[in-house]
């Protein structure tokens, strides 16, 4: 009885799958045969195909199968081909080249954060995709746009910079040590707030504190659950069983964004009404029907993109001038000779600060925002470097192992802001925002809210590190790879700043 018991546990279940394995066999091979010149692969597992691949953090792990393979090469999460592309070349004829991979791929995240695909993120490429991104760069993302809420980011800045200041004014024995992420991530929120709904979300005036604090929880298990969603949405029967809880997890978070909004957008005393009108020409663009859900997509999508992306940028880049003071000590003469010390820096002063725009470059080159492009998806069949890809194909471009490449980048994974001075080639080689016709509209208003933060941090404080130990630069989990450790700083207000920063 015990042997019988034992056959049916372990060799059982084999043997009920082996016709599984079989067929999954055949079908690769018919596939093989319908389709050559493929591009190189690993081996793989019938029907789970490269699972096991697919590990923490993703974009370091696929940049070294390109190592292996080069720079064009397949997997297969499941039923689902993917092709890698990790080459500026590979890159152009993607994107550039042909026509056919702007489409998206169907994943769980965006059937439920995006609103059933109705977001401009995940809608497919077409009419309705190209007015959502028509009214989106014209009424939020334009030149236009960006200069209305010049004081909504300048007035965040400055709240930022008095948060350091009292924090740092209170101890007689010089430095303070102060928490970074927090601050940056409140001001991120603050702009994006008072952008969408005339609402700040925190500061010492919040009288819903619990609110604000659930709403910035919100924004990051929202990253991380993306940034860990691809076993569920590359393998249906995981969707189907909910594996790891992804879809319960999304659903609660899309519960809790939807409450958020409507309670923003009941509340009285909303002072900036800009974009909410943006939105409701959306009602007058005769788009079809569920006019409240692209609505809400649309407004979810700002905040989401628009948030943790700038905080995480500016932790970056205060992490790496800690690490080399030279370049900070560069960046704060450049600062007193363009801008001085007897005034707050303003927005119009940027463009004098080429070197600091330089740090802010050289910062998303070593750590871009989204190592990995949102993923694409082939409409048709293509040739890219050379290879057959089949239309259906998911298409992920490694951002983070183009910007290391040696055969790229001088000392590629060095911090040197200099190289910036230079043309760094046509384009396909730094692309931090993405490219083709579905890249990072807010590229603008990252530049100016990073910029600005940097800027004014650097001209009023003194930094240094919390002990001779250099700051870790190891990254999380997460669809915006932050830092690992939250970043904190030994901070000391310059004296020559300290009447300008007493008026505040």
């Amino acid at each position: 009885m015990e042997e019988q018991h034992l056959f049916f546990y372990y060799f059982l279940p084999f043997f009920s799958i082996l016709p599984l394995l079989l067929l999954s066999k055949f079908l690769l091979l018919t596939h093989d045969k319908n389709h050559t010149n493929h591009p190189p692969s690993p081996p793989s597992f019938p029907i789970f195909g490269h699972f096991h691949l697919i590990k923490d953090p993703l974009h370091r792990v696929l940049q070294k199968l390109s190592l292996k393979y080069g720079p064009v090469f397949t997997l297969r999460f499941g039923s689902y081909p993917v092709l890698v592309l990790s080459s500026p070349s590979t890159v152009e004829d993607c994107f550039m080249q042909n026509d056919v991979s702007e489409d998206r791929p169907r994943l769980i995240t965006g059937k439920i954060m995006k609103y059933d695909y109705t977001s401009s993120i995940a809608a497919p490429f077409g009419p309705y995709w190209r007015k959502l991104r028509r009214i989106t760069t014209i009424e939020i993302f334009s030149i236009t746009r960006l200069n209305t809420y010049l004081d909504i980011r300048q007035d965040e800045i400055r709240s930022l910079i008095k948060t350091l200041f009292l924090e740092s004014v209170d101890h007689d024995d010089g430095f303070t040590k102060v928490g970074l992420r927090s601050k940056l991530q409140d001001m991120s929120f603050n702009i994006i707030m008072r952008i969408v709904s005339g609402k700040r979300n925190f500061g010492p005036e919040l009288d819903d504190l619990k609110e604000a604090i659930s709403f910035r929880d919100m924004i990051t298990e929202i990253t991380k659950v993306g940034g860990g969603s691809y076993r569920s949405d590359l393998f249906p029967f995981l969707r189907w069983i909910d594996f790891q809880g992804m879809k319960m997890t999304l659903l609660r978070l899309k519960a809790k964004s939807e409450a958020l909004s409507d309670e923003n957008g009941k509340k009285d005393g909303v002072s900036n009404k800009k974009m909410m009108d943006a939105m409701l020409s959306l009602h007058e663009s005769k788009l079809e029907s569920h006019s409240d859900q692209i609505l809400k997509g649309i407004m979810l999508t700002v905040l989401l993109v628009g948030t943790d992306t700038s905080a995480v940028t500016i932790e970056w880049a205060m992490s790496l001038l800690l690490n080399h003071p030279h370049v900070l000590q560069k960046a704060r003469s450049e600062v007193d000779e363009h801008v001085g010390q007897d005034h707050l820096i303003q927005e119009h002063d940027l463009h004098k600060l080429r070197y600091l725009q330089n740090i802010v470059n050289e910062t998303l080159r070593l750590f871009p925002t989204t190592p990995l492009f949102v993923p694409h998806e082939s409409s048709k069949d293509c040739t890219i470097g050379g290879y057959n890809i089949p239309c259906g194909t998911m298409l992920l471009v490694n951002t983070w192992a183009i910007h290391r490449d040696p055969k790229l980048w001088d000392d590629p994974t060095s911090f040197r802001p200099e190289r910036f001075e230079k043309p760094v080639g046509e384009g396909y080689n730094y692309i931090p925002f993405g490219m083709g016709k579905r890249q990072c509209p807010g590229a603008g208003l990252a530049n100016r809210e990073v910029g600005m933060a940097l800027a004014a941090m650097v001209q009023c404080f003194e930094w240094d590190r919390v002990s001779e130990k250099m700051v870790d630069l190891s990254e999380a989990k997460g669809l915006t790879m932050p830092k690992n450790e939250p970043l904190e700083a030994m901070c000391r207000t310059r004296e020559s700043m300290v009447s300008v920063l007493s008026k505040f």
